[in-house]
């Protein structure tokens, strides 16, 4: 046997029966040699990490802006903290693992620059629209590799588009992401308020606090536990009526104290004037785009080619082009 062919029996003596097994693939757009060694979840992970969209989360926004401290988190580090919880349930489920870890580490490879200021702005731009787990589908499927895309399986795709937004995976591994990506982000998100003195720990709400625990650790915990027992042994992914309650509450205070607070507005004007000039630029200029870009918008139109280039860009890089484009450059000594 192949250790590919091992590794797959392994998933069919151990693996629950609701779990999704390697060799039940609904399969990939194009036809590809299976590989001696790998699972097609593994190798669908290993192309997304090997990936440059995988990469450039590391300077991608997550809440905070161009934060001065070392250890505020930034889109990279999200994705990992997803990818570690969303393994934790699947692993405790006895779920697949590999496909959780592949659809986790690929969920936000089409967000924007500036976090969710650089989604709201790209939305309100584009006539038909922006949700970026959309676009991280589309990154997969035909920005990657010069044009051909990941050409990554049926299953992983179908998580990646549906970790968020009012579609469900299909899979319960695709639902695991999904729990895991809010577990990860209003956690963080709190932690990253502390350091930035936007929040106390005092203001969480104290129903809140009793329900899922008084720290970051505590609240992690008991949300995973939460989801694992309700949902042994059932073809979903569940969480109890009270822990579910007190996350939405904790979600609801999130949105009110850090996402939509006033110390924001501010940046998010100078963010969405960034991504606003930069469009409105390269539509009407779409040569100054690197290549691939000027191919698609011979394919498919110009405002998605600015789009796709404008979605694909890092924080430091869209600041980059905005200096460059609208900043005046000194003259040079003669």
């Amino acid at each position: 046997m192949e250790i590919r062919e091992e590794i797959e029996q392994a998933e069919k003596d151990y693996l629950s029966p609701f779990a999704t097994l390697s060799i039940h693939t609904k399969g990939r757009e194009r036809f590809l040699e299976p590989c001696p060694i790998r699972t097609c979840f593994q190798r669908d992970r290993d192309r997304i990490i090997h990936c440059k969209s995988f990469r450039r989360l590391k300077y991608k926004t997550q809440v905070f802006i161009a934060p001065e401290g070392d250890h505020y988190r930034s889109r990279l580090t999200h994705t990992l903290e997803v990818t570690q919880v969303a393994r934790t349930l699947a692993r405790s489920l006895k779920l697949n693992e590999d496909l959780t870890e592949a659809i986790a580490l690929g969920h936000d490879l089409g967000h924007t620059p500036f976090g969710h200021i650089g989604e709201k702005t790209l939305n309100r731009l584009n006539k038909n629209g922006f949700r970026h787990n959309e676009q991280s589908l589309r990154v997969v499927d035909v920005l990657e590799r010069n044009g051909e895309g990941l050409n990554l399986t049926w299953e992983v795709r179908n998580g990646i588009l549906n970790h968020s937004g009012k579609e469900i995976p299909s899979t319960l591994e695709g639902k695991c992401v999904a729990r895991a990506d809010r577990i990860a982000y209003i956690n963080h998100d709190i932690d990253d308020a502390f350091r930035a003195g936007v929040l106390r720990d005092f203001e969480i709400p104290q129903k809140c606090v009793s329900v899922l625990g008084s720290t970051h650790g505590e609240r992690i915990n008991t949300m995973i536990l939460d989801i694992i027992r309700q949902s042994r042994d059932k073809n979903d992914i569940l969480m109890s009526e009270e822990v579910a309650d007190a996350t939405d509450t904790l979600r609801e205070f999130l949105f009110q104290n850090v996402y939509f607070d006033a110390w924001r507005k501010e940046e998010e004007k100078k963010c969405d004037e960034v991504i606003s000039h930069l469009f409105d630029h390269y539509c009407q200029n779409p040569g100054e785009m690197p290549m691939e870009y000027i191919e698609i918008a011979y394919r498919e139109g110009v405002e998605r080619a600015v789009t796709d280039y404008i979605a694909c860009m890092t924080d430091r890089y869209a600041l980059r082009c905005y200096r460059q484009v609208f900043i005046p450059s000194a003259y040079p000594n003669l």
